[in-house]
């Protein structure tokens, strides 16, 4: 009995500090915000350019999936990363990030986690236009909803039930999924230098620093991958946050996939470790 209380206990906590770990990741991604002198990208309120700009490093039909321990002490849950095709309201071609969590094993029977996040990127932009996610864990529940105005350089939140809120936002900014992904966009990521961006999340504006440590060849279910591995710290009104710290390491070539993904934390480590790719029918 006393085995199976400190499990639950321990599942609880592994829930709690999971979702944290997955918050931190999606603020370590806003790395890619520095690319936006590269693409030119212009408000929603100018001229749309003709077509949006090549992105070589995801397509529509790619799928990651991570295996999640924790400290590498058990396994805990996995995570899937999936690239979709999409039309905007408008008519325009959009991409759609999705990424689904669920825990595994003994985290699974004793304290269920399911965490669903989507956010909606339009590539003439280069930014995020919505963004929602889902976090299940245990009896509790927690939605979040954004909606993105560039032009008006505004956020309008929602938490649950609660009212909706209103609050400006730098140019630019994104939401925490797809920045991720326009991390993978930018050419020149892994250069000698410190790299500084803005974040929207949970109603704060985040200043995030990021430092390149060098590359490694890196093993994991996947494969062998030569990488880019970058170390981030967030601040807030200019103060290092206790937010934790997270490395990163993406594939030092054009698609800059990241392989193996590690948050820290007092209590321990999340470990995010690549399984499998596929994209267009071709599965690694």
């Amino acid at each position: 009995m006393t085995f199976i209380l400190t499990a639950h206990n321990l599942a609880q906590h592994y829930c709690r500090e999971r979702s944290r770990a997955l918050r931190i990741l999606g603020v370590l991604s806003f790395l890619i915000l520095v690319a936006a002198p590269v693409f030119g990208a212009p408000s929603i309120g100018e001229e749309a350019i003709s077509s949006p700009p090549r992105i070589q490093a995801f397509q529509p039909g790619e799928t990651l999936t991570y295996d999640i321990s924790w400290s590498n002490v058990f396994s805990a849950g996995t995570a899937v990363m999936e690239v979709k095709g999409d039309i905007a309201p408008e008519g325009r071609d959009v991409l759609k990030f999705l990424v689904t969590g669920r825990s595994v094993g003994l985290v699974d029977t004793l304290f269920k986690v399911h965490d669903v996040v989507e956010s909606v990127f339009d590539p003439q932009i280069m930014q995020s236009l919505t963004f929602n996610s889902e976090e299940n864990y245990g009896k509790k529940r927690k939605r979040i909803a954004l909606v993105f105005d560039h032009a008006q350089r505004t956020v309008v939140s929602r938490v649950n039930e609660d009212q909706p809120k209103t609050m400006s936002i730098p140019e630019p900014v994104q939401d925490l999924l797809s920045s991720f992904y326009y991390l993978r966009a930018v050419e020149d990521v892994g250069r000698d230098k410190t790299i500084v961006f803005d974040v929207y999340e949970d109603g704060k504006i985040w200043t995030v620093e990021v430092y390149t440590l060098g590359r490694e060849l890196v093993k994991t279910p996947a494969g062998e991958f030569s990488t880019i591995n970058l170390k981030t710290h967030p601040k807030h009104n200019g103060v290092f946050q206790n937010k934790g710290v997270v490395f990163i390491w993406l594939t030092d070539d054009s698609r800059k996939i990241p392989v193996l993904m590690k948050v820290t934390l007092p209590v321990g480590s999340f470990v995010f470790t690549l399984k499998e790719m596929h994209q267009d029918g071709d599965a690694k």
